[in-house]
């Protein structure tokens, strides 16, 4: 009976000659979010050097030892982008990392090796393809607080871009960008000479 009289109600929605009565089932957006907190805040002493973007490609997938996947378990694909920075940290350096020539013409310089940031994913150009659950995982996520949460697919979309940035040339890079951008900064302010080492 009230499956009838909200049917009925939808209908007469439809062909209503009244406006806006059509509207009394339509779907509503509301942005309830509260102000974002300010949780700390970190001086950065890095000089970015590079940055690099990637995308993966995540089968994931969760099986019990002794059930059918069509009763219990989840396989995820997964399609993530992020990218990747490598830096050369520059607010570690002492006196015995500068040397300047007594007539401030040749300036060396001892700097760490460049190394590389946490991934971050794009929440913009990363999807999911498709997710397969089985009978039970469906009946959990009726009863869940996170329903089918994908922070195991995404920490392990992280972990691959990870590696793939580590088997890159990413500090390579990074450390010949720093290197160009403190001859340029050092020759302007009169230095003739700079050498930069890494390590």
């Amino acid at each position: 009976m009230v499956a009838l009289l909200l049917a009925l109600l939808a209908l007469i929605g439809r062909l209503s000659p009244f406006p806006g009565f059509g509207d009394l089932f339509g779907d509503e957006t509301r942005d309830r979010t509260g102000p974002a907190l300010l949780k700390s805040i970190k001086d950065m002493s890095r000089y970015e050097g590079a940055a690099g973007d990637f995308q993966v490609v995540v089968d994931f997938e969760k099986d019990a030892k002794f059930l059918p996947d069509a009763i219990r378990g989840t396989r995820t694909l997964y399609v993530a982008a992020g990218s990747v920075g490598a830096y050369v940290e520059l607010g570690k350096l002492d006196d015995e990392d500068i040397r300047v020539n007594s007539d401030r013409t040749e300036a060396v310089l001892l700097l760490p090796h460049a190394r590389l940031g946490s991934p971050a994913l794009d929440p913009e150009r990363s999807y999911a393809v498709s997710k397969e659950r089985g009978l039970l995982d469906r009946l959990g996520d009726l009863f869940s607080d996170n329903p089918a949460d994908e922070r195991a697919v995404h920490r392990l979309a992280a972990q691959h871009i990870g590696e793939a940035a580590k088997h890159s040339e990413l500090t390579a890079r990074a450390e010949k960008n720093t290197t160009s951008m403190l001859e340029g900064l050092l020759r302007s302010l009169g230095f003739e000479r700079v050498t930069v080492e890494f390590g």
